[in-house]
């Protein structure tokens, strides 16, 4: 065997590993395997890459030795400790110019960190997104590469043949310096988040409030997914609600105790850091937070009233075509959040971030893959400076048509007792982004009685001063920042 045949190694063969490795090698790639446990790769190349042109590696020693040069080495493996540790022991067998590559869901500081120190060492690195899930990672995922720019021209052409199409346009492209690929995903991952508490939700107002069963809900989201809400989450909601064991559907015998990862708590995290206001997502978190809270909701159940339960007695495919258009609204605001979080993280750390490509990156292959992503695309590359989708002349007529059916559903959904925090969060921000003045002139006027905060008047912008509110309270004032 001739030494340094392989185009890219991939360390870590858990699904999300095995799967791109066999579509790299579909695409014409030659994949060097690795893994800590020796053992998985031989049961690997025994197995689901029998017949293939993947090769194995003993060690890194030995997967290093076997790489093409600039060596191109790609790391899918737990977030954290275990991608520093790899680095570690990369980097002594590695020479200039080589590139590390992390395909894992790290912090984005964390990838801004191993890519200022690792190009001071004169190794390239990259931090990429993936999305997609194991059928994305095996047939075309959604990949958002950013780090160091020096390092693209070595991996364009393997990323962008084994990600997903979109009228023939690859879901992958260069996204920006040092951490942006991998905010971009952590955004990504939020508004999945976002999305399926929206979809949540309306299951909830069709099972409750309209008492449909499960084959009826599973026929309005069939219908949806024909028309504007027409996404892979909508497709996957049917095929769930569709679904029987034993004869009877597996849906309502799922505890509703949600789980998660960290991505959508980091981008609730991060909008706080920047100061926008994407409070869909943190409601999404939230949401999975108070489903965790199952023994104290079923004992609060018993102890706490509401409104009484009452039949539906409007029209119901009418009330279901509001839902529809509520989600949909809803699903704009949520977007529109996630893309002011990314423009004023860009602006805040340096980054040129094409908001048009990415819209088209999330196209197809990831989870949040939708038609309506070209509609974004089409509203960035109509104006790149565009502040908010919501300023865009297409979303700015969906939501107009969407209000009355918004409004009335969040209404109904109060007065039923069913809780919507996503579509209640969504209005509300709609309604207070549409609003010249809100009542934070009083909320300065509190910070200034009670802390010297001081305050700025509306002839006088710029300029901040401090009123002796009580007659006792002096003249001197607080230090001013923006927070």
């Amino acid at each position: 065997m001739s030494q340094q045949k392989a185009d890219i190694a991939l360390i870590g063969l858990a699904v999300m590993g095995q799967n791109l490795i066999l579509n790299m090698n579909d695409n014409g790639y030659v994949v060097c395997a690795f893994n800590r446990t020796v053992s998985k790769v031989t049961h690997f190349l025994e197995n689901e890459a029998k017949g293939t042109k993947v090769i194995g590696a003993t060690s890194l020693e030995d997967m290093v030795s076997k790489l093409k040069k600039p060596r191109r080495v790609m790391m899918l493996v737990k977030a954290g400790q275990a991608v520093d540790d790899f680095i570690d022991k990369l980097v002594p067998l590695l020479e200039k110019g080589d590139i590390i590559i992390d395909g894992g869901n790290s912090e984005y500081q964390d990838t801004t960190r191993r890519c200022k120190s690792l190009e001071a060492q004169g190794l390239l690195y990259i931090g990429t997104g993936v999305s997609g899930g194991e059928e994305g990672a095996r047939h075309g995922p959604s990949i958002m590469p950013g780090g160091s720019p020096a390092a693209w021209p070595h991996v364009k052409d393997i990323f962008q043949s084994i990600s997903a199409k979109a009228n023939n346009e690859p879901c992958c492209n260069w996204v920006g310096e040092e951490g942006a690929g991998h905010f971009v995903k952590m955004v990504h991952n939020g508004i999945e988040y976002g999305d399926m508490q929206l979809i949540c939700e309306a299951y909830h107002l069709l099972k409750d409030v309209l008492e449909l069963s499960p084959a009826e809900m599973a026929q309005v989201f069939d219908d949806w997914n024909k028309e504007e809400l027409n996404s892979y989450l909508i497709e996957i909601t049917r095929d769930i609600l569709k679904y029987k064991e034993n004869g009877e559907f597996l849906l309502g015998n799922i505890s509703d105790a949600a789980g998660q990862k960290g991505t959508g708590k980091w981008t609730a995290i991060s909008a706080l850091q920047y100061g926008t206001p994407v409070s869909l997502i943190g409601e999404a978190v939230f949401a999975r937070c108070l489903s965790a809270l199952q023994s104290e909701r079923v004992e609060a159940s018993k102890l706490l009233s509401g409104p009484k339960a009452s039949k539906f007695t409007g029209d119901k495919k009418k009330f279901i075509t509001d839902i529809k258009l509520a989600l949909y609204a809803s699903k704009i605001v949520s977007y529109a959040q996630g893309f002011m979080l990314m423009r004023e993280a860009a602006k805040s750390l340096g980054w040129n971030l094409n908001y048009g490509s990415i819209a088209l990156m999330w196209r197809g292959g990831c989870i949040i893959r939708s038609v309506f992503l070209g509609n974004i695309k089409d509203a960035f590359d109509k104006n790149p400076k565009l502040k908010s989708l919501l300023l865009d002349d297409f979303f700015k007529s969906a939501i107009s048509k969407c209000q009355d059916s918004w409004r009335h559903v969040i209404s109904v959904a109060v007065t039923s007792g069913i809780p919507t925090p996503a579509f209640s969060s969504a209005l509300a921000f709609y309604d207070g982004y549409r609003t010249s003045h809100l009542p934070a002139n009083l909320l300065q006027a509190q910070r200034d009685y009670f802390g010297a905060h001081t305050y700025e008047l509306r002839n006088n912008l710029g300029h901040f001063v401090h009123t002796n509110w009580t007659g006792s309270g002096g003249q001197v004032s607080s230090t001013t920042y923006q927070a």
